[in-house]
């Protein structure tokens, strides 16, 4: 497997406007690098086009691992995890009325935010110190 360049890296995150892709932290006031998921894992035959990476923070990509799938805690049936590729945001999620936690209103957003742990305590602290900066919610 080629290792991503440096400007492929680059592309992802200019792409994501330096936002991670799943759970909207921003790379930029993050103590914590961020990394190029695959969204499909190299091991299970994905692949470095970039329409198969998302730019991803740390807590994120630590939790998605290799998974595409997950439980819906609602349905209990099997879903996809959100494809920033290839779906919407807002088909899948909102945000809270105070905008530090995201909510999932599909299968897939409640799916993806329980597996990749999208309202864990460190991206709620850092959308609240955002939010006094006018920099959160990123859309």
């Amino acid at each position: 497997m080629a290792l991503l360049s440096n400007a492929i890296k680059k592309q992802v995150a200019e792409r994501a406007n330096y936002y991670c892709e799943y759970c909207c932290a921003s790379a930029i006031y993050s103590a914590q690098p961020f990394s190029i998921d695959h969204i499909v894992p190299i091991r299970q035959n994905g692949n470095n086009e970039l329409e198969n990476l998302a730019y991803a923070c740390g807590g994120c990509n630590g939790s998605k691992f290799d998974k595409t799938h997950g439980i819906d805690p609602v349905t209990k049936i099997l879903v996809p995890l959100f494809n920033p590729r290839t779906m919407i945001w807002k088909n899948h999620f909102v945000w809270s009325d105070h905008f530090l936690e995201m909510i999932g209103i599909s299968g897939i957003g409640r799916t993806t935010i329980l597996t990749l742990k999208t309202n864990r305590d460190g991206v709620r602290n850092l959308r609240k110190l955002l939010m006094l900066e006018n920099l959160h919610p990123p859309f």
